[in-house]
């Protein structure tokens, strides 16, 4: 009886799991975050000016277009953690330890803190609603707009960076995606850690790369390619 019970989970298993793989079209998740984060990020830049000591104007003329932009970043936050299960799938038993930890941890944080900065600008806007007369008077407004940019120019977007860098290491290793995009994961990843806390533009640079890894697997995908291409971990 005890061989039989035995027997039956170990053939159950690879139902399960088999049940549980990850869709081909799943790689439509990086596409669907690169695309709202993109749309919200050049809402915002043509709605608030670049400096963050600016005194708030652009909230008697822009804050509706804020607030859309502001708005669909919880949805390309929740596309970006289905855009990091469709990497980690393809690694599967290739994940090497220390850089699973490292890509992870870089991507959570730098959606954590990208959440962070979209509520900050959220309770700014909200704010001005309240009592439009007296928050211009208020340092407050200067602070809560420095802290938001601050964490969204400096801090999340070098996550970002760090993300590339090691996403691209476990692609030149593993052969997740081509060599080409690891390498332009490289540079790409070197100008938003240099340049992301003065030029607004830079930041685009993020999610027009992961639009292009989500391309490429999903173009993989849909034509039937291998899960991974022969490689290993070095």
């Amino acid at each position: 009886m005890g061989i039989s019970s035995t027997a039956d989970a170990g053939a159950e298993g690879p139902l399960v799991h088999a049940r549980m793989r990850t869709p081909r079209a799943a790689a439509i998740a990086g596409i669907l975050f690169s695309v709202l984060l993109i749309s919200s990020l050049w809402l915002l830049r043509l709605s608030t000016p670049a400096d963050p000591l600016e005194v708030g104007a652009w909230l008697t003329t822009s804050s509706k277009r804020v607030t859309i932009a502001l708005n669909l970043v919880p949805i390309a936050g929740i596309s970006f953690m289905w855009f990091l299960g469709v990497m980690r799938d393809r690694l599967g038993a290739l994940e090497d330890k220390f850089f699973a930890t490292v890509f992870l941890g870089s991507g959570l944080m730098f959606l954590g803190m990208l959440f962070v900065a979209a509520a900050i600008g959220g309770g700014l806007v909200r704010a001005y609603t309240a009592t439009p007369s007296t928050l211009f008077d208020d340092s407050t407004f200067t602070f809560a707009r420095t802290f938001a940019y601050d964490i969204m120019h400096i801090y999340a977007f070098k996550m970002a960076a760090v993300f590339m860098i090691t996403t691209s290491t476990l692609a030149v290793h593993t052969n997740i995606t081509a060599r080409w995009i690891a390498v332009l994961g490289y540079v790409s990843a070197a100008f938003i850690l240099i340049g992301s806390g003065y030029l607004d533009w830079v930041l685009f640079v993020f999610p027009l790369w992961v639009l292009l890894v989500s391309v490429f697997i999903l173009i993989e995908n849909l034509r039937g390619s291998p899960h991974l291409a022969a490689g290993h971990v070095q």
